[in-house]
């Protein structure tokens, strides 16, 4: 870690705050923190974390993590707004920006050009997994960049995540996470459809999830998503919601536009997500949209499905 000196951390919410955490905890550098909300940088002032602008991050720090909602709240934070400067005009030449945030393929790669232009390197190493795995240290991280600089961040990031994969150039990281994502709703939305079809047909659905874990359609998603959140019927608020989901659905379905690819599985997702959000459940974890597919308590989800 001796090459660099200090890290800049923006953005402490669900993710950020446990995963700026771990690099407090295990890097052996100071770390510096930056988000609008005052609580997650009281939490964290307790691990030796001190909190700062953006401009403050951009002079003392070497290497910058991003972990934001979305790419467009990124974008802003680069190019500045209300008056205020933004991160790409107040970094200096050598610095290393790391966006762990979910955004677009092609903003991403239209940033780093921009900062590449102030000899600033900008690389996309989106995260994978649950907040417990922020939490945990074991998240799983998509990364683009060129190797050189791949190797000298990667004892940064293994403080937060046990996988690490090189994806291929700026850019990489995010297509791998949008399509790992887009592949996780579309095998959601076919548990879904299954159980409430096997249910409208005298099947419990305990019976039919329980069996394909012993069979061909048994999956990660069958697991987590199907016997731990579809199957009881618990969609907390404070996960992975519709709203975030959504997002990053439509980031796969725009990037399947501009390659060309019809992509209608992942246009058949976005129809459940569309009619979740209109029946108010946006906020809960996302595999609410099953209780919509087969709406067995007549919308009572919105009111009972909050898993609390």
């Amino acid at each position: 870690m001796s090459r660099f000196t200090r890290v800049g951390f923006i953005g402490l919410g669900v993710m950020g705050e446990p995963i700026c955490r771990n690099l407090a905890q295990k890097c052996g550098l100071p770390v510096l923190g930056c988000d609008m909300n005052p609580e997650p940088l009281a939490r964290l002032a307790a691990h030796g974390v001190q909190a700062g602008d953006v401009v403050t991050l951009a002079r003392e720090c070497d290497i910058i993590f991003l972990s934001l909602p979305s790419g467009e709240i990124v974008e802003k934070l680069v190019r500045g707004q209300d008056g205020q400067g933004g991160l790409l005009a107040a970094c200096r030449p050598g610095q290393i920006i790391v966006d762990t945030s979910t955004s677009p393929v092609d903003t991403t790669r239209k940033l780093s050009a921009e900062f590449a232009e102030q000899q600033v390197t900008f690389i996309d190493a989106p995260v994978a997994r649950t907040r417990a795995a922020a939490e945990a240290g074991t998240l799983s991280v998509m990364v683009g960049a060129e190797p050189d600089v791949f190797e000298r961040v990667r004892p940064l990031i293994a403080t937060f995540a046990n996988e690490i994969t090189l994806c291929g150039g700026v850019g990489s990281g995010q297509v791998v996470k949008i399509l790992n994502n887009m592949v996780l709703f579309e095998t959601v939305t076919a548990i879904a459809e299954a159980r409430g079809i096997a249910r409208r047909s005298g099947v419990d659905p305990k019976v039919i999830m329980e069996t394909f874990t012993l069979g061909s359609a048994d999956s990660f998603a069958l697991r987590n998503h199907g016997l731990k959140a579809i199957l009881p019927g618990e969609f907390p608020e404070k996960a992975f919601p519709v709203s975030y989901a959504r997002k990053d659905l439509n980031y796969a379905l725009r990037l399947a536009e501009q390659t060309g690819i019809p992509a209608h599985g992942a246009r058949n997702v976005d129809q459940w997500f569309e009619a979740a959000l209109a029946r108010g459940l946006g906020d809960r974890y996302w595999p609410v949209i099953s209780r919509v597919i087969d709406d067995e308590d007549g919308g009572a989800a919105t009111d009972t499905a909050s898993g609390h």
